[in-house]
């Protein structure tokens, strides 16, 4: 399976943004790409740095949005993964990954299911928590567990995809870096990122595709030019015993194609039976907030 993972920053308007993506896509399609994988919220700058009533404006062409990446998915003859801001109803908005067959057809949706709330990341102000539940979608490309950003850190989505049968696991992601940060808290919240996806990998014996944004974006409150986040990139692709097949840097834009070995992803699995030994008679206590 060849898969393609699209990286790049922020271009300044929705129109250069995606001839960008779109000139991207064209390039792993070339290398020969069956599945290209977009980082979060893909088309526009990550405006949830400030809660600003006006930005619910930019989910009012979710549907033209669809049709357009499903014409690209149908002209590249790609399946292709996208992360677009949903307008459900006047109020109700999701972060959602929609899933493009490589004749243009949506072949499935997922809503972000877990929503930060941290300074610069003011999600909950913007998105209703997903209700779609933890669904791979079916696609030509194998069945895909498509998860977004906040949800990388929580292993329950993770094993609840495998356990519904995903292939693999995707995150498109927009994360990143303070600037005012010192280097080792810099590093240690890297690293955290890296190893706990790393740990879904080996955990369910799974490819993990993770795609972050690059690149500095200001603030919309900035007093001086270092208020904003400075996406770390470091996308990447770990394999099923968690071996490292792709990583990049912290500021590459990347048209990266990655082959993964489906069939050795299959007998890892009958190496390393986790499934199987698994004491589901024993863990009620996970459904709980906490045990004490």
């Amino acid at each position: 399976m060849k898969v393609a993972l699209i990286a790049h920053k922020y271009c300044g308007s929705k129109d250069e943004t995606t001839e960008k993506t779109l000139s991207l896509i064209q390039k792993a399609a070339l290398d020969g790409a069956q599945l290209v994988c977009l980082q979060e919220l893909h088309q526009g700058p990550y405006f949830c740095q400030d809660e600003n009533v006006d930005n619910f404006e930019l989910a009012r062409d979710f549907e033209s949005d669809c049709k357009f990446w499903g014409e690209v998915a149908c002209k590249y003859g790609v399946v292709l993964v996208t992360s677009l801001f949903e307008q459900r109803a006047p109020g109700l908005y999701h972060n959602s990954a929609v899933v493009f067959e490589k004749n243009g057809v949506i072949a499935g949706k997922y809503r972000k299911m877990h929503i930060p709330d941290d300074p610069s990341f003011y999600e909950k102000f913007y998105f209703t928590p997903g209700d779609l539940g933890f669904e791979p979608i079916n696609t030509s490309a194998g069945r895909l567990g498509v998860l977004v950003c906040w949800d990388q850190w929580y292993p329950e989505a993770a094993r609840i995809m495998a356990l519904k049968g995903a292939q693999m696991l995707i995150y498109p992601t927009a994360i990143g870096w303070f600037k005012n940060d010192r280097d080792d808290e810099k590093n240690r919240q890297l690293n955290a990122w890296k190893a706990v996806q790393r740990g879904h990998a080996v955990a369910n014996s799974l490819p993990v595709i993770t795609i972050n944004r690059i690149g500095f974006e200001s603030a919309p409150y900035a007093k001086d030019e270092d208020d904003g986040i400075l996406f770390w990139g470091n996308s990447f692709v770990y394999g099923a015993q968690g071996e490292e097949l792709f990583m990049s840097d912290e500021s590459s834009e990347l048209a990266k194609v990655v082959e993964i070995d489906m069939a050795r992803c299959e007998n890892v699995r009958r190496w390393w039976p986790f499934l199987r030994d698994r004491r589901i008679d024993a863990y009620d206590e996970i459904l709980k907030r906490y045990c004490l």
